[in-house]
């Protein structure tokens, strides 16, 4: 079995090596370089880490590793959306394809509840779930977590962004406080700070990343429009892109709106929001992928947790709610050092919002927000506007 050096150092557990070696891991990811020997140390952790950084292998080895060692472990990941919980489960897969004995449930919403009731009652050892659903199942008795040892809470910041947070702290209430805790966060900010203090001990902080700016292979585009123009403007630069397009806006009613008009002019497009089932979803997904679909449409639960290699371009129909969310949209295209392409349509009455998050991104700022500054430098003070004689 040729396995990496560089992982073959890490003393894993020969069916998680063996899994690496099948799966093609030659060398680490900085997140997985530095994190995986420190989760294997048995302590709590913070990582600051993207989606498409190698976050998710780099907790699941270690994780995986401790599982075998002893058999009355079990983990629990816990993710914000379906389709991130979907794609962790698919991983667990892979590096537990040489350890039959490691069974796993995927735990969400829109699902069968039977479906999850017969895995649960198979005494999972790793269970990947959203909060809400993961909750339900507490409370109605159907999931037991005394034996629970790893906790993992992938996309921290994006689970408080989405209003999960006394979900997230009911679970923590109910599983032992002797456990190993991994806290994974694209952002830091004061909530995640604060529920960091609460439950993790005396963590060891990784940081693969300092700058929070997109990648450099992506060109980045404001192009001003009218409300009434957003349409024709997003179909011109879907039929100018060269290979698979996400078009983000940020309601369910638009989501629905754009895909209808894009398939009246014969895009091959899917959508997809919070208010479409799983099995929807999950179709959307998988065509988008398989490329049945050049284009898909969706609200910012898409933003994170979604992995195709081969999207050219993003287009914000909508501008993000701030910088980080913006960061994370385009964050789906220039994936693997690929070049891509992020444009953000921007009306009038839109400019101060992207002149905010243009500054953050170092971006040049529109004209006139740049006239609205100067104005705002070159005014008279309160005397002179009122009372010059």
């Amino acid at each position: 079995m040729n396995v990496s050096p560089m992982f073959a150092n890490m003393s894993l557990s020969l069916p998680v090596a063996k899994a690496i070696t099948k799966m093609g891991f030659t060398t680490p990811t900085p997140i997985q370089e530095k994190a995986i020997p420190i989760i294997l140390k048995g302590v709590d952790a913070i990582s600051l880490a993207e989606t498409g950084s190698g976050k998710t292998a780099a907790y699941l080895i270690p994780v995986v590793s401790h599982l075998l060692a002893d058999s009355e472990r079990q983990a629990l990941i816990l993710a914000p959306t379906r389709e991130l919980v979907t794609q962790i489960s698919d991983v667990v897969k892979q590096f537990t394809q040489f350890a039959q004995e490691m069974n796993f449930a995927v735990v969400i919403g829109g699902a069968p509840l039977f479906k999850q009731l017969k895995q649960l009652a198979r005494r999972p050892r790793i269970i990947v779930a959203t909060p809400g659903r993961l909750v339900d199942h507490l409370r109605r008795g159907s999931l037991d977590l005394k034996k629970l040892s790893h906790l993992v809470l992938d996309e921290a910041d994006r689970m408080f962004d989405m209003g999960f947070a006394p979900q997230v702290n009911e679970v923590i209430r109910r599983i032992p406080s002797q456990r190993q805790t991994l806290l994974f966060s694209a952002t830091f900010p004061k909530e995640i700070r604060e529920l960091a203090g609460r439950v993790l001990r005396n963590p060891v902080e990784i940081e693969v990343r300092k700058n929070q700016l997109p990648p450099a292979v992506i060109a980045q585009k404001m192009i001003s429009v009218t409300v009434a123009d957003k349409n024709d403007r997003t179909l011109d630069l879907i039929n100018a892109a060269t290979g698979s397009v996400i078009v983000f806006t940020r309601t369910k009613h638009r989501t629905d709106r754009l895909a209808r008009y894009l398939e009246e002019y014969g895009v091959a497009v899917t959508r997809i929001h919070g208010d479409r089932s799983q099995g929807q979803r999950n179709k959307s997904i998988s065509g988008f992928k398989s490329g049945l679909y050049r284009v898909m449409v969706a609200t910012d639960i898409a933003a994170r947790g979604l992995d195709v290699s081969e999207i050219s371009d993003v287009i914000n129909y909508d501008i993000p709610m701030n910088a980080e969310d913006y960061i994370h949209r385009i964050g789906r295209t220039g994936r693997a050092g690929q070049e891509g392409r992020a444009m953000t349509l921007v009306t009038p009455e839109e400019t101060h919002d992207w002149a905010h998050i243009a500054r953050k991104m170092g971006l040049p700022l529109p004209e006139m927000a740049k006239k609205a500054r100067q104005a705002k430098q070159h005014r008279p003070g309160r005397q002179g506007r009122f009372f010059r004689k």
